[in-house]
């Protein structure tokens, strides 16, 4: 039980050790600490503190033990949006903030759970070879488009190829998917509280095309009766589920989801990659378990190096959490990447093990809002390395990155010629 303050925005001094061996320093806070190069230490700190802090700058507690992360990620009295407001104010009255009010992760009570039941089986049913399939085919072709060995390539590669693959999957025809990537890029950005109004405003008019091309490919898909997208919609149709435009914005929201949470995953394990040489090097050698390695080693880093380093939950009414009181209207910083890293949840959470026995891992979510593809990230990321794995000019060493401008997201920009 905490009663106490706590200011986890303090500047906390992380030492990062660059490839050159040279070293950096960079004050670290909970507002930066996604995209900061080392935030695991700072994570440590907060950990080895009270269970439960309140950080007094900010206004909000801090969890940051997977006990405790867990438990708040469980509890009915957490919910992903304030009450007062179930749509970010910056996009609501748009079309932006259409598509938001119907996304099943953002929203709770009964009338979500039918939605959520229908997409999570349809997700469950999809046949991940196939996955690897639509994977090796679009990463072969988006090689001709980016050179991937040089930093200004091998990003945009890694954001376009999920939404290729999952555009793929819902039945988009090949000369539709660039458009479908760029929309896609548009619209994420008014997701994050540091959007500009220039952004919003283009995220508007993204959400509108997507919509319109998603209305085209749903009606398209019911008349043929074939692929996933017409499968969703007739069990929509068997568990009453009548509402085409929710449908319609989820299937938006399983790509905004692809389109970040996949690219951080693959960039992170290309930055772990690097700082594993022994490792890499024996995935090279060994081709004969390449996939089942691959596999392991993906699902480690998602632990290791957590592409969504943090989400929030809003107390809605008064509850306990580990012992803590906490009021209706209360923000709590659920740190999922520290969590991961939690001794109690992982023995030697620091190091990276593939084969790593009852592995916990909080980034794709946990309970009622663990996300449905998290099995599609990962096998659409192993997939993708694979093909990087087989090109031998491609250079691991040589790879530099920054990391884009989040609250949550750890997602590595590659700036480097390779």
């Amino acid at each position: 039980m905490v009663s106490e303050l706590f200011n986890a925005n303090k500047p906390y001094t992380a030492f990062h050790y660059l490839p050159n061996g040279h070293t950096m320093t960079h004050p670290i806070t909970i507002l930066n600490a996604a995209c900061h190069p080392a935030p695991y230490p700072y994570y440590a700190s907060l950990r080895e503190g009270p269970t439960l802090v309140f950080d007094a700058e900010l206004k909000c507690w801090i969890a940051s033990r997977a006990a405790v992360v867990q438990q708040v990620l469980e509890s009915p009295a957490c919910a992903v949006r304030p009450v007062a407001e179930p749509v970010p104010r910056n996009i609501a009255g748009g079309t932006a903030g259409e598509v938001f009010s119907n996304l099943i992760r953002m929203n709770e009570g009964q009338a979500h759970a039918l939605p959520k039941q229908v997409i999570q089986s349809s997700l469950r049913k999809l046949d991940l070879s196939g996955i690897a399939a639509h994977t090796y085919q679009h990463a072969t072709r988006l090689m001709s488009k980016y050179d991937v060995r040089k930093g200004n390539g091998l990003t945009p590669y890694l954001f376009d190829l999920p939404v290729h693959v999952m555009g793929s999957v819902l039945g988009f025809e090949e000369d539709a998917l660039p458009a479908l990537a760029s929309w896609m890029a548009d619209f994420v950005r008014c997701l994050s509280p540091l959007s500009t109004a220039e952004q919003i405003d283009t995220a508007h008019n993204a959400a509108k095309a997507l919509q319109n091309s998603f209305h085209r490919l749903m009606q398209d898909s019911q008349a043929k009766q074939d692929g996933l997208l017409a499968g969703l919609q007739n069990e929509a149709g068997q568990c009453g589920w009548q509402h085409a435009e929710g449908i319609l914005s989820n299937l938006i929201g399983l790509l905004s989801q692809t389109y970040e949470a996949t690219a951080g995953l693959a960039g992170n394990c290309l930055v772990a990659l690097q700082a594993h040489p022994i490792l890499l090097q024996d995935l090279r050698a060994d081709t004969s378990a390449l996939a089942q390695k691959l596999s392991q080693f993906v699902a480690e880093v998602a632990r290791y190096d957590a592409s969504v380093q943090n989400t929030r939950r809003f107390v809605n009414h008064d509850c306990e959490i580990d012992g803590q009181p906490l009021q209706a209207g209360d923000v709590i910083v659920v740190l999922l990447a520290a969590a991961n890293r939690d001794a109690a949840a992982n023995v030697d959470p620091d190091l990276l093990q593939l084969d790593r026995p009852d592995r916990k891992v909080f980034t794709f979510g946990h309970g009622r809002h663990a996300c449905p593809g998290q099995d599609i990230a990962e096998r659409i990321t192993a997939t993708c390395l694979s093909h990087l794995l087989s090109i031998p000019a491609f250079d691991f060493a040589a790879l530099r990155w920054t990391y884009r401008a989040s609250l949550n997201g750890r997602i590595p920009v590659f700036t480097h010629n390779i």
